[in-house]
């Protein structure tokens, strides 16, 4: 239960108090701004705190929005505001110093402004609330208050509601194929009490239920894993509606969703290389590289974004914005650039039609060109962007990227924590780090038997530009590729030894091996993402890093067989995914229960 104090002059005939109780306030009145100090200093400091003008008129929705959604320490519309406990001590200090006596009338008439102003100056993160066409307003006199009840007669709330549980900006499929009916499926879940983490644990269910079918090798299995794919997708895309429309942001939902969303797909990517063997055709090959191109093209995403944070702005970011801007204008090409970069909801549809219709080597081969291409048109788009830019990368920013390089402690040793000094025009680090990769996976793919102790010794020399690459701050425009190079170098390595190998197995235990580091690099990228920083340095250890951990898979390929490789490959995998996962699990687990801020990702479809 949460507190709202009503403090200001009484109106006949309002319904805040009954809005207020449905929102869950314990709702409590105060005369003046004395008693209503006295209510916040009896509130319990854990518990979110309200303080509303009666004269407020506005839809419910708009209140709901100002004074329930739990991602921010403090927020406001007009004649209503209220505080989380991060944000109480600042509201008790605002409410302590409000003056009393003659010609202060006007700090106390209206509370809620004089208390938010001093919420802003205060720098606690006020969120002001823009309630669109919803009404949020102040009436001080009986002629407002009439005007604003008819402006609220005259909006039809509950569309509204419906309208904005939609992501603003998402894929051609999601918006014209799911969302017109998905959102009515949120609403029915809302008025169940059913909770998004419940839909996005239904939705991972139904994949791997999809992926189940897939592994049977079976026509039939086929069409229905197709079926339950896109019904996992409308539940995907419901879990986040739901949580916009009725307010129920988290971080512990934040993160099983954008996990659940990489276990989906990639558990889908082996039931359908499980079905192909069932029907005498191996594809785990292709299988694993449908995943090692879509988890690189995530991290590309994701260090451009952490990266794009300069001193003083932007960086003129130059023509190629000027561009996209310009494109933009033009209504056709803002879906096709959309449907250009292949987004969940197109690459799911793509994966349940021609898995219900075709074969899964069909599937891969389609998936890897298409994502090839996407791939490629984004990169090179980012590329030119970063190429303009003058501006040099904050110090949080090179942190971060730092961080995504994910690198271990032989790096750490050479490197001494990257403390030389950067340049903005420097092309050093992604160059040391495209030789890091390329040397070895250059060398791995020409030799007739990459297993051999000639191929760690070219791995020792990879973890050597590795350092090269990470030996200064990585400020300069194109640093941002130094973590993909790194992720690309990695998985494909396995990937070739465990394909060379020619073991039965070898590249299953591949599929899994990857699987478990690329988990690890997502996760760090959503505690990034969450304010969090990235995992503690022990685990990055304990996980050997980049360069460590292509030094222990060229070593056990030199001195095992090949059925001893793939048993260790096997080990590796399982060892990994226990690490990374408990101590993930651990993290997010605590967050979510010490009240950590919930986080709402409104950016690029992934």
């Amino acid at each position: 239960m949460s507190t709202a104090i009503l403090t200001g002059p009484p109106v006949a005939g309002s319904s805040l108090e009954t809005d207020l109780r449905t929102l869950g306030f314990d709702v409590r009145t105060a005369s003046d701004p004395a008693g209503a100090t006295e209510l916040l200093a009896q509130a319990p400091p854990q518990e979110r705190v309200a303080v509303v003008d009666p004269r407020f008129v506005g839809h419910l929705h708009a209140l709901r929005l100002a004074l329930t959604d739990p991602r921010f320490p403090a927020a406001a519309v007009p004649g209503a505001l209220t505080v989380q406990p991060a944000a109480r001590a600042a509201l008790d200090r605002a409410a302590g110093r409000i003056p009393v006596g003659a010609g202060t009338a006007h700090l106390t008439d209206v509370l809620t402004d004089t208390l938010t102003e001093a919420l802003d100056r205060a720098d606690v993160g006020l969120h002001r609330v823009e309630p669109g066409s919803l009404v949020a307003t102040l009436a001080l006199t009986p002629a407002q208050r009439e005007e604003a009840r008819e402006a609220v007669a005259a909006v039809d709330e509950e569309a509204v509601r419906l309208r904005t549980a939609v992501k603003s900006r998402d894929g051609f499929f999601t918006t014209f194929f799911i969302s017109p009916y998905s959102r009515y499926l949120a609403r029915w879940c809302a008025r169940r009490g059913l909770t998004p983490n419940q839909v996005t644990t239904a939705s991972l269910i139904t994949a791997l239920i999809a992926a189940g079918c897939a592994a049977t090798g079976t026509r039939g299995g086929f069409v229905a894993a197709g079926v339950l794919l896109l019904l996992s997708f409308v539940l995907d895309c419901t879990d986040g509606q739901l949580a916009r429309y009725s307010l129920q942001y988290s971080t512990l939902g934040a993160w099983l969703d954008a996990t659940f969303d990489r276990a989906k797909e990639y558990a889908y990517y082996a039931g359908l290389a499980l079905g192909a063997a069932r029907g005498g055709d191996d594809v785990w090959a292709l299988a694993l590289g449908a995943m090692i191109l879509q988890t690189c093209r995530h991290v590309v995403d994701f260090a451009f974004n952490e990266g794009s944070d300069f001193e003083g702005g932007d960086g003129g970011a130059g023509p190629a914005v000027g561009l996209s801007d310009r494109l933009d204008r033009v209504g056709w090409t803002v879906w096709a650039r959309r449907m250009i970069v292949l987004p969940i909801g197109e690459r799911w549809a793509m994966i349940a039609v021609l898995t219900a219709l075709t074969t899964p080597r069909i599937v891969f081969s389609v998936l890897l060109v298409g994502c090839a291409l996407a791939a490629c048109y984004t990169t090179a788009g980012r590329v030119l962007r970063s190429r303009s830019r003058r501006a040099r990368r904050t110090d949080r920013a090179a942190r971060a990227l730092a961080d995504l390089a994910d690198y271990g402690p032989l790096v750490e040793l050479l490197t001494g924590g990257g403390r030389g000094r950067a340049s903005t025009g420097s092309l050093l680090a992604p160059v040391m780090a495209f030789l890091s990769s390329a040397v070895l996976l250059v060398w791995v793919i020409s030799q007739p038997d990459p297993a051999s102790w000639l191929t760690v010794g070219v791995a020792v020399c990879s973890a050597l530009l590795a350092a090269a690459a990470l030996a200064r701050p990585l400020k300069g425009a194109l640093d941002w590729l130094v973590p993909p190079f790194f992720r690309a170098g990695e998985y494909l390595l396995v990937l070739v030894l465990a394909a060379r190998a020619d073991a039965h197995g070898a590249l299953p235990a591949a599929f899994g091996l990857v699987a478990a580091v690329a988990y690890h690099h997502y996760d760090t990228v959503y505690r990034i993402r969450g304010g969090a920083g990235a995992p503690p340095r022990w685990l990055v250890r304990a996980t050997g890093g980049y360069e460590g951990r292509i030094l222990v898979v060229t070593v056990l390929a030199a001195l095992l067989p090949a059925t001893g490789f793939t048993i260790a490959l096997t080990a590796l995998a399982g060892v990994l995914a226990l690490l990374v996962l408990a101590e993930s699990i651990r993290f997010w687990v605590a967050a979510h229960n010490h009240g950590a801020p919930a986080v709402h990702d409104e950016g690029e479809p992934a």
